[in-house]
């Protein structure tokens, strides 16, 4: 009988990330449990995700036969939205003016960072310009993949260039503030959900993920999912109306969802055959994570920021991951939140156009 062959990288489908059935997602989500049993036991901060993340990730370079839906991943990723709604206090709104000169510098570091990685993706890789631009820009891993490929690029290589990215970024902060930092947080600890005889705060808590998910769908936001519920759920928390945050067990459980996930993207991608290019990929996720630090560090000398809040705002992560990492730290969730929201409206409200009359395409 002939050995199977590993299914080709590629982004996300509509329902499923790696493998596809029952088996492989029970497969998956044992492993990624088992990694977050074993981070938390390490007391590592954003135990549950690093180290379902890591577990996934090996397993998945292994040859297990593991997937992850993608309807599951969602309906975690609408509590993560509402949990982080939650740390939207009432003083949010004079914190924003002194956010506003943090935002300008974001945008000068996010068109630095971008530039610096095309030239890192054009030196080190054979890619094509669209394949290196929009594996360059630090947005989101399907939307960069999908107008990557609608501009000509190869999608498979930009859906890896932010696996990558978002992996080694995962991997990378919540590690370094760990070993340097002593950074210990549980998040069966750090959040507190409401108590037996709060059943409105319940009920408004659900109504914020579940009608924030329909209504980041109808008006087609970035990261619909979380942050739809994000938006109502800070409304409500702005507003007075509850101060209660999802369980600490429910928030893990969705950490081990997302870190799964991640590790699930890397199904099929042999790394005998993609090292060049996994080389340079986390090559110039290090570059974007150096570019962070530096610009991150002008802002707090210009403004007298919190140094941590600053650099989680404009670490190259994903927008739920580096939230994540912000709330297991103890940092100010809503400025984090709100640069990386900025981000991403920035990145896909220009940069298509910056590459159609800043690159000429390649054939």
């Amino acid at each position: 009988m002939s050995r199977p062959q590993p299914i080709p990288f590629k982004p996300e489908k509509k329902r499923i990330i790696g493998h596809e059935g029952l088996k492989p997602l029970l497969l998956a989500l044992v492993i990624g449990t088992l990694g977050g049993f074993v981070f938390d036991y390490l007391r590592m901060p954003l135990a549950w995700m690093l180290g379902a993340c890591v577990f996934s990730t090996v397993a998945a370079f292994s040859g297990l036969r593991i997937g992850m839906r993608i309807r599951l991943r969602q309906g975690m990723i609408i509590i993560m939205g509402v949990l982080l709604g939650a740390g939207f206090t009432p003083d949010l709104v004079q914190r924003l003016g002194q956010w506003a000169v943090s935002l300008v510098v974001l945008t000068g570091m996010t068109m630095t960072g971008a530039t610096l990685s095309y030239l890192w993706f054009r030196r080190f890789t054979d890619w094509d310009k669209p394949t290196c631009y929009f594996a360059a820009m630090p947005g989101g891993l399907n939307d960069m993949t999908i107008m990557g490929g609608a501009m000509g690029g190869e999608e498979r290589s930009i859906a890896l260039a932010h696996a990558l990215r978002i992996l080694t970024v995962v991997l990378t902060i919540p590690v370094w503030y760990r070993l340097v930092n002593g950074a210990q947080t549980s998040v069966l600890t750090m959040t507190h959900g409401p108590s037996s005889y709060d059943w409105q705060d319940y009920a408004i808590l659900t109504a914020c993920g579940i009608a924030g998910a329909l209504l980041g769908r109808l008006l087609r936001l970035p990261a619909s999912f979380m942050m739809g519920p994000m938006i109502l759920s800070a409304i409500v928390h702005l507003s007075g109306v509850t101060d209660s945050k999802p369980p600490g067990e429910l928030v893990a459980a969705a950490q081990i969802v997302m870190g799964t996930g991640i590790g699930c993207r890397f199904v099929g991608a042999a790394i005998d055959r993609l090292h060049k290019e996994m080389a340079a990929s986390i090559g110039a996720a290090i570059l974007l994570i150096v570019c962070a630090v530096v610009f991150a560090k002008i802002t707090v000398a210009i403004t007298g920021l919190d140094l941590d809040a600053t650099v989680l705002s404009y670490a190259p992560g994903g927008f739920a991951e580096m939230s994540l990492i912000g709330l297991a730290l103890g940092v100010e969730i809503a400025m984090v939140a709100t640069h990386h929201l900025f981000r991403l409206f920035l990145i896909i409200l220009t940069g298509p156009f910056v590459f159609r009359f800043g690159l000429r395409r390649e054939r």
